[in-house]
């Protein structure tokens, strides 16, 4: 009788099309050596990107999972592979992205000798994971797949963890999966209550100058037509945080621009003039709230939340809604009274145009010498479509590309928005460009940024991915050194980059690549860039000392933001 027994090392990559995984972003290595010679035989159903790094690879996960919704599926091998991933999993924890990461360990007999390879991946991912595991047989493989997988992706999302030690890769075990559909005592989505519903509408229909916040809560409930339902029916005013961009078309007549501390000048100044405060699917991070001790005190907030952990975690609220807002808001809908806030809505008008004279139009339509990074992103905005995607690494060019990019759809921003991870634009660029070849993928990044994982570009030209890399150089770590100029007396300590010759680096990697010094170059190279079939790479020189504003001050009220 033949036996039916498999490795442990195939039952991973069938657990992993079980799931309907597409792409795995890794990088093979001792420990993991005998899955990645399983893969071999499953390559007409899983696609493998091989990363020049495993932070790449991570980054490319996180960036395919944002864009597609799907978990992103990443492997490393053990020891230095392993903890490669690390920063990228507190990455994706912060952030709630479902990411599942598979990880070779070396084998189990092996296990606290210090043996070659080895690190306790387990231990140190534990507070950055939402769920991780050992796996030591190969009976176990399949049912921590499935429950990495059902962890993963269900709630508020974030990393999972596989460690599996090379013996259970290399034993025979019979392949069944079942896929994992719920877990004692783990209850992911909380039944929302009447009485908070109707106790939040009381306090929203007495409300004279209500104001609603949005996050990435609502993209990952994919609750934006019911968050466009409710702001219609109320005529309530609404601003988004860095991640809920792209949840309500910016062409909304009550979208009134993005939070925080390089977030628009009204959604700032006006938090603490509203009298209530809906807050949908957002965490009320520092970022956004500034000084917490004077935010919003005047109002009643009411906060539509998944995760218990963030109610009144940062905030208090007088009324909280626990549930997945794709329940709770058209239950909410029902229970408010149709209305509009004209007068309301035009006080946001009217400091919008104050911000424009101040501050947009000087970045847009600069009449100085030196390109703005403003009028890239602008000219950007001439030539993309309404579903085109923008990835940004972390810094001023990040501040400026979100604040200049007109996103018209969801699911069109991907960033490192709570850990601020440098170096995460270029491998997540890639995975976003996976998940949907037919969109386009526009990565801005700076000259700190992409340094951190350049060798990323390798990838992308063995994959082919159409990437729009716009390298924004203004030859300084610029964020870090705009706050020097505004908070350390302009003393430049240790920001300031003599760079390389990208254009000649992103040609040795067989991209077409142009360099842009002029304005009057700049709205050709552009256009160019945005319908060219393959890679591109563009470098645009701009002022080395520039500026983003509006900015609020770490430690200030959202009060203090200041246009200058």
């Amino acid at each position: 009788m033949k036996d039916s027994r498999i490795r442990g090392a195939e039952i991973v990559i069938k657990s992993l099309v079980a799931e309907n995984c597409d792409y795995i972003f890794g990088y093979p290595g001792g420990a993991i050596m005998p899955v990645y010679d399983a893969l071999y035989d499953y390559a007409d159903q899983i696609k493998h990107v091989l990363t020049r790094h495993e932070q790449g690879a991570i980054h490319a996960a996180q960036g395919y999972a944002r864009v597609s919704g799907k978990v992103g599926v990443c492997m490393a091998t053990s020891g230095p592979g392993a903890t490669n991933l690390i920063t990228g999993i507190a990455d994706a924890q912060i952030d709630s992205t479902p990411l599942v990461c598979i990880t070779g360990q070396v084998a189990s007999q092996l296990l606290g000798t210090d043996a070659f390879q080895e690190t306790d991946v387990v231990g140190f991912s534990m507070p950055g994971t939402k769920w991780n595991i050992q796996v030591r047989k190969a009976e176990d493989i399949a049912p921590a797949i499935a429950k990495g997988f059902h962890i993963a992706r269900s709630g508020r999302p974030g990393p999972v963890l596989i460690d599996i030690t090379k013996d259970a890769q290399n034993e025979l075990f019979e392949f069944n999966y079942v896929p994992c559909l719920g877990i004692r005592s783990y209850r992911p989505y909380p039944k929302v209550k009447d009485s908070e519903i109707a106790a939040a509408a009381e306090v929203i229909n007495a409300a004279k100058k209500p104001y609603l916040l949005f996050g990435q809560g609502v993209v990952i409930g994919k609750a934006e037509e019911e968050l466009k339902a409710f702001l219609d029916k109320t005529g309530i005013p609404a601003a988004c945080t860095l991640l809920g961009s792209g949840a309500l078309t910016e062409d909304h007549p009550q979208y009134v621009g993005k939070l925080g501390m390089h977030g628009n000048y009204a959604p700032n100044l006006l938090t603490n003039q509203c009298d209530v405060l809906i807050a949908v699917g957002m965490r009320f991070d520092d970022r956004v709230t500034g000084d917490l001790k004077r935010y919003a005190k005047q109002a009643k907030v009411v906060h539509l939340e998944l995760d218990n952990a963030e109610i009144n975690k940062n905030v208090k609220c007088e009324v909280s809604v626990l549930g997945d807002c794709k329940e709770s808001l058209p239950l909410l809908t029902e229970k408010v009274n149709q209305n509009a806030h004209a007068a309301w809505l035009s006080e946001f008008r009217t400091l919008e145009e104050k911000e424009k004279s101040a501050v947009v139009s000087l970045d847009l339509l600069p009449t100085k010498t030196g390109l703005t990074m403003g009028e890239v992103i602008r000219y950007i905005n001439d030539y993309k479509k309404d579903d085109a995607i923008l990835v940004t690494d972390v810094g001023q060019h990040q501040m400026i590309a979100w604040r200049y990019f007109k996103f018209k759809t969801t699911r069109t921003q991907v960033t490192s928005g709570g850990l601020g991870t440098m170096g995460f634009s270029l491998p997540a660029a890639l995975g976003a460009q996976l998940a949907d070849v037919n969109r386009q993928v526009i990565c801005v990044v700076g000259d700190g940024g992409i340094q951190m994982t350049i060798q990323e570009l390798g990838t992308i030209m063995q994959t082919k991915a159409p990437v729009k890399v716009v390298l924004l150089n203004n030859d300084f770590l610029g964020m870090v050194r705009q706050w020097q100029q505004l908070f350390f007396d302009k003393r430049y300590s240790f920001t300031e980059l003599d760079n390389p010759d990208f254009i000649k680096i992103a040609e040795a990697y067989n991209m077409k690549a142009t360099k842009v010094t002029e304005r009057d170059n700049l709205k050709d190279t552009v256009a160019e860039m945005m319908v060219h079939e393959g890679p591109y790479f563009l470098e645009v020189v701009v002022e080395k000392e520039d500026n983003v504003f509006p900015m609020i001050p770490t430690g200030c009220s959202v009060e203090e933001v200041r246009l200058s």
